[in-house]
């Protein structure tokens, strides 16, 4: 009986079955940025304009964020990715990404490390991205798909996953 109603439960679920919470996945992937800063150098030194230009890219990815939750908040809908999600959001920022919160996470990625002169965020960028995908973008998609259909098909049509 307890298996056939885990079973009927994650069947009913009414959130995106996401696999790790988006910051901690950020946070991992600038730790190991840092961490290779610390144990395997470069040859090269980050001139200062580049440091800034990671400074320049950390505030977009941060606004990129605020312009998302501005979004979610007038929808009146859940930021969180394990939640009950009540509408699409196509206006805004999600006019041009369909994640830019993760966008921003990637600007973040790059920057920080970049700001702190080592290029290993751009080397993880990769990394981050396909696990991003993999692990949370797809789930939430297949969520998104399932719950809105037509609606949420359309506009995954009409707008790109990052840029």
């Amino acid at each position: 009986m307890k298996k056939l109603e885990t079973c009927f439960m994650s069947e009913h679920k009414d959130h995106a079955d996401v696999k790790i919470h988006p910051p901690v996945l950020m946070v991992i992937h600038v730790v190991l940025a840092y961490l290779a800063k610390w144990t395997i150098p470069v040859w090269f030194t980050v001139p200062g304009a580049l440091q800034n230009f990671g400074f320049a890219l950390v505030v977009l990815g941060f606004l990129l964020g605020v312009g998302a939750f501005l979004e979610f908040r007038k929808a009146r809908t859940t930021i969180d990715p394990h939640g009950s999600v009540t509408s699409i959001i196509t206006s805004g920022v999600y006019r041009f990404t369909r994640n830019p919160i993760y966008l921003g996470f990637v600007l973040m990625l790059i920057g920080l490390p970049l700001n702190s002169g080592t290029v290993w965020g751009i080397v993880l960028v990769p990394v981050f991205i396909y696990l991003m995908n993999r692990l949370v973008i797809e789930r939430e998609e297949t969520y998104l798909g399932k719950k809105f259909g037509e609606v949420y098909t359309s506009y995954k049509s009409s707008v790109r996953r990052w840029l």
